[in-house]
């Protein structure tokens, strides 16, 4: 069985703060007296650091850095070249939502842009009321060590969080206390919020705890060593992106002018990717052999994997967090094969970029291909093949078959493209199939292999031994350790984390990902302010190339 994180979820909602209309607007809804909540040590982890962590996962439209729809991972995912959203007939049209993220015309007024900027900066809001709590009961008992230690822990979570706004919004506010007022806020570089993660990873590291995140525990879903390191070196390996201060017009830093210090030794950023990736492996984290190793990190079970390092911990009765995407993929009768009433959603599926990569319907596909996609026919849990009810012949999957908008007229509209395979279907889930046991695995030890071979790469020497071994891992047979490789690679062993946007971005692909799709202007690399947003802060100004 799961361990609650720490020690009591329930316990952390009975303080729960309330999320912001506004990103610095606040509305606590304080039950339980102060006197109790902050009485000892437990009882202020739980008040100022736990309860951070409920957030991580969502329940509904928006929330969650993952798991739910409308929000951070289908911006970053559906604007991409690995999955698309086609509208199918009726079905899935959403006014062009769908279709405007795949051919980046997003605009300034999407509704997931404004949600995820909403969701990610209600999340600073509560780390800066925890940091400042933590430092009132600092100053009143100097002598205690927990507090200091503590700060630390939401500092990280504070970084990943404007990590993935710098990612996506580039030109933010850095707000690090409760008790900035709007008229106060004022809009940094890109630049600077580069230099403000880098600075809070690195003073909070040194008093993260050693232990395994994804372990069931005392540490479990908590932000670890690992998980910094990992942003880190996410951190680094944009550096370049990252410290750009005028994106459009494609001229970019020089990663090896561009300064990290790990330890007592300053290096370039290709260099300090390598470190923080040692520090990872140094660590004991380790791939899990074999495709049956590949798939156990997105099993049912996977809590315990040595190559998960950061997981959004999923269990329908202790946590209150979703996993939305193998419902959204699967045809209607996949679904109801599962026992789910309302079936699947018969939504997302690969691109035909990602069946080529995959090489589907060659004689030698790679070999995660049927780990990572439904492809023909589906088997349901008792193993028999699923049956369509429309026409009682056997469901099928047209993988080459996708494309953007089909008309009700097409015969290949329900059948059309790969689904998601990667997380293993849960029986046992609940809500209709989006609550399942399987933890959302938000940064794995794959990952850090072929973020150090490309690092290695581009630093002038060779990244082939990472690379070898995410390939050998399943059987696939070696190819050379180039930065085109690298990029592909990403995709094969990562489709569906979440990652493909920035990869994208950082390879200078994101403009020409889609063989028909207009091409990118290099400003849409980052997302817009909302127009919403902008409206409520004269301090705010519009990213460049779109509209004031």
């Amino acid at each position: 069985m799961k361990k609650k994180i720490l020690y009591s979820i329930t316990m952390a909602a009975i303080l729960g703060l309330s999320s912001c209309a506004s990103f610095l607007e606040e509305n606590p809804k304080d039950q339980m007296p102060e006197n109790e909540a902050y009485k000892n040590p437990q009882m202020i982890y739980l008040n100022t650091v736990a309860n951070l962590y409920t957030m991580i996962g969502g329940d509904g439209g928006g929330k969650g850095l993952a798991g739910t729809d409308r929000g951070l991972y289908d911006l970053n995912t559906f604007t991409a070249d690995e999955a698309i959203l086609p509208t199918r007939g009726g079905d899935w049209d959403d006014g062009g939502l769908w279709r405007n993220l795949f051919t980046h015309n997003w605009g300034e007024n999407n509704d997931l842009i404004i949600a995820t900027w909403d969701y990610l900066y209600g999340f600073i809001v509560q780390c800066n009321q925890s940091i400042d709590k933590l430092e009132s009961l600092k100053e009143a008992d100097p002598s205690n060590p927990y507090y200091e230690v503590y700060q630390s822990e939401v500092r990280a979570l504070r970084a990943m969080y404007y990590f993935y706004l710098l990612d996506m919004y580039a030109r933010v506010p850095i707000v690090e206390s409760s008790l900035t007022q709007m008229k106060d806020v004022k809009q940094a570089t890109r630049t600077e919020v580069f230099n403000f993660v880098k600075k809070e990873l690195e003073e909070s590291i040194p008093l993260l705890e050693d232990e395994k995140s994804a372990d069931p525990g005392e540490y479990y879903g908590r932000m670890t060593k690992a998980a910094a390191y990992f942003l880190m070196a996410k951190l680094a390996l944009n550096a370049e992106v990252y410290t750009d201060d005028d994106w459009t017009d494609n001229v970019r830093p020089d990663g090896k002018n561009i300064k990290f210090k790990v330890g007592d030794t300053e290096m370039n950023c290709w260099e300090a990717v390598v470190a923080y990736s040692d520090l990872i492996t140094n660590s004991g984290y380790a791939l899990n052999q074999g495709t049956d190793g590949f798939l156990s990190n997105f099993a049912v079970n996977n809590e315990g994997s040595q190559e998960n390092i950061f997981v959004i911990p999923m269990d329908p009765s202790l946590y209150k967090a979703r996993n939305m995407y193998l419902v959204r993929s699967r045809h209607y009768d996949v679904g109801k094969a599962y026992g789910f009433g309302n079936g699947g959603w018969n939504g997302s599926s690969a691109t035909i970029e990602a069946m080529n990569a995959f090489g589907y319907g060659t004689a030698n596909p790679d070999p995660r291909l049927d780990l990572t996609y439904y492809t023909g026919k589906v088997k349901g849990p008792d193993g028999k093949y699923v049956i369509l009810s429309e026409t009682g012949e056997e469901l099928e999957y047209l993988p080459m078959a996708v494309k953007l908008m089909f008309d009700k007229s097409d015969t290949s509209m329900k059948m059309a493209g790969a689904r998601m395979y990667k997380y293993e279907a849960d029986a046992t889930a609940t809500e209709d199939g989006q609550c399942p046991h399987n933890d959302w695995v938000l940064f794995r030890y794959a990952d850090v292999l072929l973020m150090r071979a490309e690092a290695l790469i581009r630093d002038g020497k060779s990244g082939q031994a990472d690379l070898d071994q995410v390939r050998n891992r399943v059987g696939a047979p070696q190819v050379t350790a180039t930065l085109d490789n690298i990029l592909k690679e990403r995709l094969l062993e990562l489709a569906w984390e979440g990652w493909r946007r920035q990869d994208l971005i950082r390879f200078k692909k994101f403009n020409d990902a889609i063989t028909d799709r207009p091409k990118t202007e290099a400003y849409l690399q980052v997302f817009p302010i909302h127009t919403n947003t902008l409206a409520v802060n004269a301090n705010l100004s519009q990213n460049p190339g779109y509209k004031k």
